[in-house]
């Protein structure tokens, strides 16, 4: 496969790197510095957007920066990979991922002179790009699921160990060394053992590479354990070694969950659709089996630390920590904004316009204070701390707030919706008239009057579709 080459005048990415650096914090040793002061509140409070970088022709489902930073990796429903020189704001490499439909997910293996790109995609395949000297790409399928690949999570710090998980609710551990994936299990209900549990979400602990999570289509996060996982597959009894659940969402069976990031410290912290994002302390699991979780177990819940305002209910967003202590917490929103939120304590800090209708994909930088964002748009937005004043809330953040409240209110009330054509031809008049704004439209007060809450209360996802097609504009619309 042929790969592109871009802008081959460019500067280096370290100079670059560090002229960006300097820029933003100083004369001293820039790495130091970012360690020191990368989690002040005065940066958080001047984080703009640095640029954007243009190339993709389909919704951007993926960002993440390589293990150094100087690079960026992402995806698309034109199922393109492109590595970006952010700072330079010019692709340096773009190539066919050899997917057949929508890329979900792309990371760069550590210790690989990142030359090896994993991805996962809708068509159900785990595919490896191998780039080589002089610019060629190769690629090749490693694995697949019976459904949409969500999600792809590297061992820290290997070159060679990735697991994935799928909507077939199948987990599997890949080593690139080998031939073929070993199958780990199935998720099912707690509730139902015979239905699986559609994996959105996974995630490593970073402290212990043995314990990983997951999530999907119930309210629970498990926490595996790789070492006591039995591969008979016959018997399929493999069990959670502890259950993550805010106590109010146990055994409601009406929500899901989107996204999973942990900590440094092991904290865990999980995103839930038409619900709020929740940081469990390690200590938090109700153990196996939710069921029969202690008395003592539920009472820890009492102090689960909440983050709300934003609103999470047409497609599958992720949720991270971010700064050097993971002092804050960021996520995508459906009202097309960034949302920083203090991780003590919850208060809401920022709200950035990152996208014309949603928010999916947030990626802090591995060292400096800069954030990645992508969504609906084709474009990938680079936030850093270069504003020269304190940025305040936006002028209308109270409505865009109590819009997306009412939102999870109405739809929490509501049984599965059935769509009208007098409703889908509103939304789709309100999308084209949303995609006449530019990035930084900034939200009237009649933008949330009465009745113009129907655009964050129903989703266009074909729900009853296990494959779509790639030109299919509701890839990146999910109920």
């Amino acid at each position: 496969m042929a790969a592109v080459w871009e802008a081959p005048g460019r500067r280096t990415a370290t100079s670059c790197f560090f002229e960006a650096g300097r820029r933003e914090i100083g004369s001293s040793s820039a790495r130091a510095s970012s360690s020191r002061i990368s989690g002040s509140e005065g940066l958080i409070m001047r984080m703009n957007q640095y640029g954007q970088l243009r190339g993709h022709s389909g919704c951007v489902n993926t960002v993440s920066f390589n293990p150094a930073g100087d690079l960026l990796v992402s995806g698309s429903d034109d199922t393109d990979i492109i590595l970006w020189d952010w700072l330079a704001k010019s692709k340096r490499l773009s190539y066919p991922s050899g997917h057949q439909e929508n890329v979900l997910h792309a990371r760069v293996m550590p210790f690989t002179d990142d030359r090896t790109i994993v991805t996962g995609a809708a068509d159900g395949q785990v595919r490896v790009g191998q780039l080589k000297h002089g610019g060629e790409v190769t690629t090749r399928q490693i694995g697949e699921h019976g459904d949409r690949v969500q999600k792809v999570a590297l061992e820290p710090g290997s070159p060679h160990i990735l697991y994935s998980c799928g909507e077939d609710g199948l987990v599997q551990h890949f080593d690139l060394r080998s031939d073929s994936p070993t199958k780990l299990f199935t998720c099912y209900s707690i509730s139902d053992r015979r239905r699986r549990v559609r994996l959105n979400a996974m995630a490593i602990d970073p402290q212990n590479p043995n314990y990983f999570s997951v999530g999907g289509s119930d309210e629970y996060v498990r926490l595996y354990d790789s070492r006591r996982i039995n591969l008979d597959a016959s018997r399929n009894m493999n069990l959670p070694v502890d259950i993550f659940c805010p106590k109010h969402l146990l055994m409601s069976g009406k929500v899901h969950v989107t996204g999973i990031a942990y900590s440094y410290s092991r904290e865990i912290l999980v995103s839930y659709n038409d619900e709020l994002v929740y940081l469990f302390q390690n200590n938090m699991g109700i153990g196996p089996n939710p069921e029969s979780a202690q008395p003592e177990d539920l009472d820890k819940l009492d102090e689960l630390q909440a983050y709300s305002g934003h609103r999470n209910s047409r497609t599958v967003k992720g949720v991270s920590f971010f700064g050097p202590n993971d002092e804050y917490v960021v996520s995508g929103s459906d009202c097309g904004n960034v949302f920083i939120w203090r991780k003590k304590g919850g208060k809401l800090m920022r709200m950035m316009r990152g996208d014309k209708n949603v928010v999916n994909c947030i990626e802090p930088h591995p060292q400096f204070p800069f954030l990645a964002t992508s969504g609906i748009d084709k474009t990938i937005k680079i936030w850093s701390p270069a504003s020269s004043k304190v940025m305040p809330l936006p002028k209308h953040a109270d409505q865009i707030i109590a819009s997306n409240a009412r939102g999870r209110e109405v739809n929490a009330s509501r049984a599965r919706v059935t769509l009208g054509p007098d409703v889908i031809m509103h939304v789709v008049r309100l999308h084209r008239s949303q995609s006449e704004f530019g990035t930084e439209h900034e939200p009237s007060a009649a933008d949330f009057a009465s009745g113009g809450d129907e655009s964050f209360l129903v989703g266009l996802g074909g729900g009853g579709r296990s494959r779509r097609s790639k030109s299919d504009p509701r890839e990146c619309i999910m109920t």
